[in-house]
């Protein structure tokens, strides 16, 4: 595709973070993930224009930035992490989250003290010696812990007395808060049955990050806890796996991972994922019918083999260090906000219209549809990509099979090419044609679809 504004091959949000990709180094030590990370507080952004003297944030910047360069550069994803899933707030000084980093490090520890007394059998998990590497877990993770109360013990009086104060808020706040046994216990017990499989081949669970399943386990659980209306489901395990790796911090991986489940968390309820896979059927109805018509001719239109891909954000199709990159592009919205403008512009197009045709009627026009998220894009990119061969299966059992095959093996920069390329040509699909001369002469251009639809690929 070219720009619109330079006729120039338009360069691609893969194409554009190529050399800078996260690179996990699979022979490097790691080490327990640290309960927090005070310093990271007062660390200053240096992407452009993103954050201000006093460290401020400007949220706006920061997702267009994400989006339009394909990410930020390893050494940054961590802050930005903080900031993008709300743990964080833009708006706040360095000062300012130096104040909340210990406010939530002490309600962190005091819900996690909460659930443990409640269920004190619960506070080790229950190991049948066979798996080596969970003994290991367990001695390192172990390690962790006695190091951190020294370090308590270590703190000055003034610090002491500080922390003692934040401590008897959060225990006012989390006074009333009650646990229903049974639901607690069935859902520790799906947890220790997924923790042990989150993906040891990656660096961060080898040698002493072995200890960080331990991490993953202690963060679930008190999530599970204290929103019992969500509670546990599977593979949020690796769902929040991919937080601990990147922020390296137990308790700024809690936030952030409830931040982030604060807005998807009905995708691991029934009703929530099947709306995601309803509106993945109407998008490739939209730009492939006769693929659509082939697998609803063969009963496979409740797409099944999508579940995985939607549900964690493709973390398995991609090779690990593109899965992350691909999660961090989706997460910034950039898209969906941008084609919430655009559907205002339509709307301005449709009364221009109307009161330019000279009979004074107005056509029916289709209108965007904002459910149409980038995630789905990705998704029917992948289709389109392997619609010969989705064409050749004849059911469900084999389209599943074809696409697990896919694990691993998809390449990011030619996805999120094709997938803006998709994009793009659905929202033009959907727009009128403002050249053809019915639209008022005095139109200024920073009204017209066509420019809002450029400002959505020009990095301002």
């Amino acid at each position: 595709m070219e720009d619109l504004n330079t006729g120039n091959p338009r360069q691609t949000a893969g194409e554009r973070l190529t050399a800078s990709s996260p690179q996990l180094d699979g022979g490097s030590q790691r080490r327990v993930a640290a309960i927090s990370s005070p310093a990271l507080a007062v660390a200053r952004l240096t992407l452009p224009r993103v954050m201000d003297a006093e460290g401020r944030v400007d949220e706006s910047r920061l997702r267009m930035h994400i989006f339009k360069n394909g990410g930020v550069c390893p050494s940054e994803r961590g802050l930005a992490w903080r900031f993008l899933f709300g743990m964080y707030p833009c708006g706040s000084t360095a000062l300012e989250r130096s104040l909340l980093q210990d406010q939530l490090v002490v309600r962190y520890q005091v819900m996690k003290r909460k659930w443990q007394h409640f269920l004190p059998s619960a506070m080790r998990m229950h190991l049948n010696g066979t798996d080596a590497e969970l003994l290991a877990a367990v001695r390192y993770f172990d390690q962790r812990q006695a190091q951190t109360q020294q370090q308590s013990q270590d703190r000055s009086e003034a610090v002491r007395v500080r922390m003692a104060f934040l401590e008897l808020q959060a225990q006012i706040l989390f006074e009333r808060v009650t646990f229903d046994r049974e639901e607690l216990q069935e859902a520790i017990r799906i947890i220790d049955k997924d923790v042990p499989r989150t993906n040891r081949d990656l660096s961060y669970y080898q040698n002493e990050g072995l200890g960080n399943l331990l991490v993953l386990r202690e963060i679930l659980i008190t999530y599970a806890a204290f929103h019992p209306e969500v509670s546990y489901a599977q593979g949020m395990n690796d769902l929040c796996s991919r937080f601990l790796e990147v922020l390296d911090c137990e308790v700024d991986t809690f936030w952030s991972f409830s931040c982030y489940m604060e807005k998807f968390s009905r995708d691991f309820r029934a009703d929530g994922l099947h709306r995601k896979i309803e509106l993945e059927a109407a998008l490739l109805k939209e730009l492939d019918p006769p693929l659509y018509a082939h697998l609803v001719k063969g009963n496979m239109e409740r797409f099944t083999f999508c579940h995985r891909w939607l549900l964690l954000g493709f973390q398995r199709e991609f090779e690990h260090s593109e899965a992350l990159r691909l999660f961090e592009i989706l997460s910034c919205d950039h898209l969906e906000l941008i084609s919430q403008q655009v559907d205002r512009a339509r709307y301005q197009e449709r009364v221009a219209q109307k009161f330019s045709t000279e009979d004074g009627s107005e056509s029916e026009l289709q209108a965007i549809n904002t459910d149409f998220t980038f995630e789905l894009f990705i998704c029917a990119a992948i289709l389109l990509e392997h619609r010969e061969s989705l064409l050749q299966c004849p059911d469900d059992v084999q389209l599943l099979q074809y696409a697990n095959g896919l694990q691993g093996t998809l390449d990011l920069n030619s996805i999120l090419k094709k997938a803006e390329h998709h994009f793009y040509n659905y929202c033009k699909r959907c727009a009128w044609d403002f050249t053809n001369g019915r639209c008022r002469p005095d139109r200024s251009k920073h009204e017209d679809f066509f420019y809002h639809l450029r400002s959505l690929f020009v990095l301002k």
